[in-house]
């Protein structure tokens, strides 16, 4: 039977994609006050973004329950199928602790596969999508898994925030930081290291110097190799997405490149203007 690929929304895989590819995603959810939404359906990102905006404070998040996947799990467990299931990082939340346990609850039966992609959004988001695509082209679980796991080691990631608010409201960094950083314009330029954990790789003063060093670690990673890219933009603020994205186009021979919105769980740490690159040598592929 063919494998089954479940995820949830922090993915940040488009809904046209997850429908063509027949991918199942099980959605966080976002507290705004009483006021409760499913990431990704009930609250797509334009309209989370701009409630962020609105809002006086920071909205929560909240992870799936173990019944959401177990629901899941067994419809395709019942019917024979193998399953990869695939979340966000253990570091960052608990939904993958929520998927180990309702592998659980099925005491053994069926063929359940639970991944800790120690990654987010789009940066394990492709690799649910990739995995997708070779179960619909009848790979085995053990082929998928280390594709999947070929890919992770291969990429690399850096993210780049529009402002230190955020991860400031979220507790990512303490209030003197921000404040120092925001007066003298520092750009942090972040990444997920090999255990999940979102950490600083550098700083930059100003959004030109920011971008300069992204495209110097770049080159360091890879570099005149051509380059397979992936971006995650916040929608409505993507002013500095689209110049570092040309920039990067201009400096790097990209032989294929994909854009996705980050959505609101994510959006809830990073807040608006937020950039994230994923790259990886063309040459991974072969």
């Amino acid at each position: 039977m063919q494998v089954a690929i479940v995820t949830d929304s922090t993915a940040d895989i488009p809904r046209e994609v997850r429908e063509r590819l027949g991918i199942d995603m099980i959605p966080l959810q976002v507290h705004f006050g009483d006021e409760s939404y499913l990431d990704n359906i009930d609250l797509e990102p334009a309209q989370f973004y701009e409630k962020l905006k609105a809002s006086n404070v920071l909205p929560k998040t909240s992870q799936p329950s173990p019944a959401d996947f177990h629901e899941v799990y067994s419809r395709h467990v019942q019917a024979g199928r193998p399953v990869i299931s695939i979340h966000l990082s253990s570091a960052m939340s608990g939904t993958y602790q929520s998927a180990l346990l309702a592998k659980s609850m099925l005491e053994d039966e069926g063929n359940v596969t639970v991944i800790d992609s120690k990654s987010a959004s789009y940066g394990y988001g492709m690799l649910v999508v990739e995995a997708a695509e070779m179960a619909n082209q009848g790979a085995s679980v053990d082929e998928i898994t280390a594709r999947i796991d070929k890919i992770r080691k291969d990429t690399k990631l850096y993210f780049l925030v529009d402002t230190l608010e955020y991860l400031h409201k979220g507790g990512r960094i303490g209030k003197a930081s921000a404040m120092f950083g925001s007066l003298l314009n520092i750009k942090p330029i972040l990444t997920i290291d090999g255990e999940g954990v979102v950490s600083s790789i550098d700083k930059a003063r100003g959004q030109k110097r920011a971008f300069a060093r992204i495209a110097e670690l770049l080159e360091a990673d890879f570099g005149s190799a051509p380059l397979q890219l992936s971006a995650v933009v916040t929608p409505g603020d993507t002013a500095m997405a689209d110049e570092l994205i040309e920039l990067l186009h201009e400096r790097f021979a990209i032989s294929r490149f994909f854009r996705s919105e980050i959505g609101p769980v994510i959006g809830t740490h990073a807040g608006p203007g937020t950039v994230g690159l994923f790259a990886r040598a063309a040459a991974s592929d072969r």
